[in-house]
Parts: structure tokens; sequence; C-alpha cells
């Protein structure tokens, strides 16, 4: 019995070096992973190379580097190698059909770096939201939206639908549709128009700008203006314009028609049956 006792307390002592050995290979190398993943990013960020891609090399090159951190840690238990990298194949087989979703989103991220759509910084409509693209991640991109809210978006979403980058061009066109009455004048309208975009020093004399009739519709003349800007006046200049030409419609008085409905009332005179 004593025999028994002595020889599973030293199966138990050496075994728990083991363990202690394997948990202190485990807590160092994480902290390695970790340090070398912000080595990396380091180095990525000196060497002048695109910011979208610092967040993706840094977890990359991190989990990358935690896989065979967790082989050394199995190796001191004493797990023979080829064993568990068999095992833990099965393991990411199963796993892997289990996360489909998450390796998808995953080969998105990919497809985003390599291809590249988009940028940090670029102003974006992807995976049915628009927004400030702040991180792409491996797994998923992070948009700020025009009121400050945070969107995190998987990447797979983004990749299998249509991507609009807003601002991927330094210039923008304007289109409006301004329409006046049919009774109005509408050369008076043409030169009003063209005055504001003159005045306005914010719009790009090259591409020209377009003012012309584009439809008579129902209860309007229609005018389509379409004017370049810079992409950072876009939204400044359309607010602007809209309410310029309101004001000098009004004061050359040339109306904006709008939708009204009109009701008649019909009232029929009571006869008294006889």
């Amino acid at each position: 019995m004593e025999n028994m006792l002595d020889s599973a307390r030293i199966w138990l002592v050496a075994y728990s070096t083991k363990v202690l050995a394997a948990i202190l290979v485990f807590i160092v190398g994480k902290w390695i992973s970790r340090k070398i993943a912000s080595l990396v990013g380091r180095i990525i960020t000196r060497n002048n190379v695109d910011v979208t891609l610092i967040p993706f090399f840094e977890s990359l090159t991190y989990y990358s580097l935690l896989v065979l951190v967790v082989i050394a840690a199995a190796s001191q238990l004493g797990i023979n190698t080829t064993s568990f990298l068999t095992i833990v194949g099965a393991a990411g087989l199963a796993i892997g059909l289990a996360l489909k979703d998450s390796l998808s989103n995953f080969a998105s991220g990919v497809m985003l770096i390599l291809f590249r759509p988009f940028k940090v910084g670029d102003v974006v409509s992807a995976g049915g939201v628009t927004g400030k693209v702040v991180a792409i991640s491996i797994f998923n991109t992070i948009l700020f939206t025009p009121d400050n809210q945070k969107i995190i978006v998987p990447n797979s979403k983004i990749t299998a639908d249509v991507i609009t980058n807003v601002t991927a061009n330094d210039t923008r066109r304007i289109d409006l549709v301004i329409g006046i009455g049919y009774d109005d004048d509408i050369d008076a309208a043409r030169q009003i128009l063209s005055r504001l975009i003159a005045e306005d020093k914010r719009i790009l004399p090259e591409p020209e700008a377009v003012i012309a009739l584009s439809e008579l519709a129902d209860s309007s003349v229609n005018f389509v203006v379409r004017p370049w800007v810079k992409g950072s006046d876009y939204w400044d200049v359309r607010f602007d314009l809209t309410e310029k030409i309101k004001k000098a419609f009004d004061e050359a008085n040339i109306g904006i028609p709008y939708p009204q409905q009109d009701v008649h009332l019909y009232v029929e005179k009571y006869t008294p049956a006889a």
C-alpha cells in the first residue's frame, strides 16, 4: 500500500510540475505574442503602410502565434505533438463546420484587405448601413454613423452586398430637381439658377454645372441642376443652394408647385315624397 502511495505521490509531483510548466509556457507565450503583434503594428506604422492594414495584421500575427503557444504548452504536458496536431486538425474541422459564419467573415476580411474597396477614414454604404470606416478587423468592420453611432458589421455581409464608397473621389455632383409652374417664365428661372451657381465659390468651374429643362410633369416644369463640388463641401452646398433657390424664386414671383387637392361639395335639394 505504501508503495502505491509513494508511486502516486511521485506521479502527482511530476505531473504537477508539467502542468505548472504548461501554464507558465501559455501565460508567457501569450504575453510574448501580444508584444510581437504590437511590434508588427509599430513596424507597419513606421513604414507608412495604410492604417487599414495595421489592426488586421496585428490580429493575424497574434492568433497565429497563439496557436504555436498552445502547441508548446501541450508538449510540456507530454502530449505527442504529432498526435496533438492530428487531434487539433480533426477538432478544427468540426469547429470550422460549427463556426462557418465566423470563417466566412474571416475570408471576407481577407478579401477586403486584398482588394481594398475602401480604407479607414472613407465614408461608405455597405451591409445595409452608411458611415465612416474606423476599423477593419479579421471578422468585422466598424463604422461610425453621421449621428455618431457605432455599428459593427460582419465582413461577410459587406462582401455579399453592394459597396458604395462615397468618398472614393475628391469631387461629387449635386443632383437637384427644381420645379416651377407652367405659367412661370422659364428663361427667368434659368437665369436665377445660373446666377446662384456662379455666385457660390465652392462650386467648381470644371466640370461645368448643368442646368437643363428635363421634364414637363403633371403639375410642374422641372429643371435639373447639377453642379460639381469638393466632396467635403457636398452637404453644405446642397443645403445652401436649395435655400437660396427658394428665396430667389419667391423674390421673382416664380412659384414652386406642391401637391394639392381640390375638394368639391355638391348640395342636393331634398324633395319630400308625396
